[in-house]
């Protein structure tokens, strides 16, 4: 049988089960103007536009 040879620290323990480590899918949201993918609550980079708004002038 399998045993241990030494005995897992707490802390070993704890860091191996902690979710820490795991890092999140970033978001992303559909531009309503141009229907490219962008940041959300950020102005868009490729038209401009947030929330139906021209925050930056592109030139088209």
């Amino acid at each position: 049988m399998a045993v241990p040879k030494r005995k897992v620290s707490k802390a070993r323990r704890d860091k191996r089960r902690s979710n820490v480590w795991k890092l999140p899918m970033p978001a992303f949201s559909k531009c309503t103007q141009c229907g490219e993918l962008k940041a959300p609550h950020k102005v868009c980079p490729h038209c401009g536009y947030y929330k139906g708004v021209e925050v930056i002038k592109k030139e088209a």
